[in-house]
Parts: C-alpha cells; structure tokens; sequence
C-alpha cells in the first residue's frame, strides 16, 4: 500500500496563550482531494502553512512524502501552493511569469498547456498586463495558473475558489479533479461545498479549539 502523502501527529498551533489547533491528527492518502472546514479562526490556513514547510507547529510532527515539510529543492519541486503569494517580478507580464514557471519545471512554454491553462480560467485576454493592474479576482485566477502550470505530486491551497465566479469556480475544480486522477494529491481550505462536491473531496471540519 502506498505510503500516505501527508501525516500530521498531534500537531498543535499556538499564538501565544491561544490555542488553535490542539494534538490534531491527520492522513492524507496519496491520489485524493481533502478538504478542510470550519469556521474563521479554527485553524485551517495554520495546518496549511505548517505542512508547506512555512510555519512550525507548536507540537507535534508533519510528515510530506515521508519528509519533513518545506525542507528544500526537492520538497518544493513536489509541492505547489497558494498559502503564500509569491513576490511578482514588476517587470515581466502574467504570460511571461507563466512561461518562466513553466522553463523552470523542465516543461516546454510553447507546448499551449499555458493557453489552456488560461483559457479555463478565463485569463487569456490578460497575457500581456502586468501583475500589478490586475484586480483580486484575476490575481487569484493567476496565482491559481501558475500553481497548474507546472509539475507537482501535491497542492497545498487556501480557499481557491475565493473571488471566482461560477464558471471559474467549476473550471478549476474540473482541473483539481483531472489532476488527482492522474495522481496527484490535494489538500485545501474552503468555505464553498458546493466547489468541493464538483471535486469530489473527502471533508475534515476543524473546529476552534476554544470552544
């Protein structure tokens, strides 16, 4: 049986005397779609960060591919993530960070995935704009493309269907769900079931652990 892609053992997050997640337990199998729920503030971004390498838990251990999260080349050439916004190149054009994130991962920019990538999303009119005239609901569509366009075995996203429309908000779930069955593996926050039922994914409710 194939080894799951994320444990979490009684992980717990503190911010000082709060307790956000309190000895949580989790596995994500490789090859699925999980969804974490719940309301503002119990904890959902904070297990995200921590399982991309970005935060330390407070206790407890996270394992990705049988590693220790955000540990280097290798660990982020597995895992694509929108927990965190990159920092734009102010001169380069959304086609062109497309295309830089593509030659990077060892993929061909001229082989139209980016075109279709942009497409489903509805951003292919914005090839040519710069990152810093787009508005927040096209800047969440191209964070989301450049997280598709390159090669991973793990997605690691918070809220993705945040500022979508519908359309966008089934196009991108119809691209969550052809990349977990080719393998690949998902693991997100939203608020939006009806964008995690057209994923098909498997729910875990966080609650606040003050409560």
């Amino acid at each position: 049986m194939e080894k799951p892609a994320i444990v979490a053992d009684r992980v717990t997050v503190a911010y000082g005397p709060t307790v956000i997640l309190d000895g949580l337990d989790l596995r994500v199998p490789a090859g699925t779609a999980v969804a974490l729920i719940g309301e503002n503030g119990s904890g959902k971004s904070s297990l995200l960060r921590c399982v991309a390498g970005l935060q330390q838990p407070t206790a407890g251990a996270i394992r990705v591919f049988a590693q220790p999260p955000g540990g280097g080349v290798e660990f982020w050439r597995n895992v694509a993530t929108t927990v965190e916004a990159p920092a734009w190149y102010h001169g380069l054009t959304i086609r062109e960070h497309l295309e830089l994130v593509r030659v990077a991962n060892g993929r061909d920019p001229a082989d139209e995935y980016i075109d279709e990538v942009c497409e489903a999303l509805g951003i292919a009119f914005l090839g040519g704009s710069l990152p810093s005239t787009l508005s927040s609901g096209q800047r969440q569509r191209f964070l989301l493309a450049a997280v598709l366009v390159r090669p991973s075995r793990l997605l690691l996203l918070d809220e993705p269907e945040q500022r979508l429309d519908a359309p966008s908000r089934t196009a991108v779930a119809a691209r969550l769900r052809d990349y977990v069955a080719a393998g690949g593996t998902v693991l997100m926050a939203s608020h939006d079931t009806e964008f995690l039922d057209q994923i098909g994914c498997r729910t875990i409710r966080l609650s606040r652990s003050d409560r």
